[in-house]
């Protein structure tokens, strides 16, 4: 486990970034944090280290946003799904078996499934206006 402090939105994308080196076809990271965490935000750092070529949003009306690239990235809001046939009609295992990077918000939602595809963990905790403690498991970085 690591953890990191970050002090604004360009150190939460940095980070994004160094994680997104890290992971390979089909690696799945679980975001937690409430709203206005910096998910999306270090979501974008994983699309950028990705090389993906299409801005970044919150998932929060699509349930599922797909970011082209050399490395592809899937990028979840689970907060309104609530079944497992739902995670499953919204492509959720089709990208991980795709190769996909597959990023969750709300993972918590589904955390006794997700642990199933072991998971790299990112929980994200305000500390200030901008400031973040983030704590990372699953990966070294």
């Amino acid at each position: 486990m690591a953890v990191f402090e970050t002090n604004n939105r360009a150190e939460t994308v940095a980070l994004g970034q160094r994680l997104a080196v890290r992971l390979t076809p089909g690696s799945l990271v679980s975001f937690t944090g409430g709203l206005g965490a910096g998910k999306t935000a270090f979501t974008e750092g994983i699309a950028k280290g990705l090389g993906c070529t299409d801005p970044v949003s919150s998932p929060t009306f699509a349930i599922v946003n797909y970011y082209r690239g050399p490395r592809p990235l899937a990028h979840f809001d689970l907060y309104r799904i609530s079944t497992e046939e739902d995670l499953n009609a919204a492509g959720f295992y089709d990208f991980l078996d795709q190769g996909a990077i597959v990023v969750t918000e709300w993972s918590e939602n589904f955390a006794h499934l997700l642990a199933l595809e072991h998971p790299i963990t990112v929980a994200i905790e305000r500390t200030g206006e901008n400031s973040r403690r983030i704590t990372i498991e699953g990966v070294d970085l």
